[in-house]
């Protein structure tokens, strides 16, 4: 991947967590060979808080990941993410929502990468849910490619009810093959549906969750 500069705060929290982390953690990588140059989105399940901590630890250039609004609403988490980079996506708010994906787009732009979760939000029942268009919709609209991710392992790190992480888990991070969203003249939400469908396809081979077809129930469809 063409190497893009990062926000300060992002090397900085890579660079002290970069080697604690690895100690700390049994963590197979596999595919990371494959990312394309330049511009990507990587897709990925969502278990774990510790999700975008493992999968931009891996990963050699920044990514910027699309972040619930009330991480930059908290005044004790907020100076991180705009540190680090990060953008805020207010769910269920379709305004939010395209000023997120705008953002992300300006990122692509400049050659970065761009960390989102289809799902919407963390899985609690342990089951890979229905992915939303907003990825599909940025490919589109950016010509970056899909690079779908499997994540394994994080749930047992940090599951969604608990507040601290657990050391010594073996955790693996899987990407997949790339690929582009190319244009249709016709129905487009319907190509965007089955575009996403063949992504969530893709990520559940890599993480091996069931996938079922319906959106987490914690977010709007």
């Amino acid at each position: 991947m063409a190497h893009v500069s990062s926000p300060w705060g992002y090397r900085l929290a890579k660079a002290l967590l970069s080697r604690p982390m690895r100690r700390s953690y049994d963590i197979e990588v596999d595919g990371v060979g494959g990312l394309p140059r330049g511009p990507a989105i990587l897709a990925a399940n969502h278990r774990s808080f510790m999700d975008s901590v493992f999968l931009a630890l891996v990963v050699d250039e920044p990514v910027s990941f699309l972040a619930k609004a009330e991480y930059f609403d908290d005044r004790r988490t907020a100076w991180i993410f705009r540190a680090t980079g990060q953008i805020p996506l207010r769910r269920g708010s379709p305004a939010g929502a395209r000023k997120a994906l705008d953002a992300a787009r300006d990122v692509l732009s400049d050659g970065g990468v761009v960390g989102v979760y289809p799902e919407g939000t963390r899985s609690r029942d342990g089951r890979l849910h229905r992915g939303h268009l907003g990825p599909a919709r940025l490919a589109l609209a950016s010509g970056a490619p899909i690079v779908p991710v499997g994540l394994l392992g994080t749930e047992r790190v940090q599951s969604p009810d608990r507040h601290l992480p657990r050391l010594g888990q073996r955790v693996a991070v899987r990407f997949g093959l790339p690929f582009r969203v190319e244009p249709r003249e016709t129905n487009e939400r319907a190509h965007l549906r089955k575009v996403t469908d063949r992504m969530m396809t893709d990520i559940a081979g890599l993480c091996g969750q069931e996938y079922v077809d319906r959106f987490s129930e914690l977010v709007q469809a």
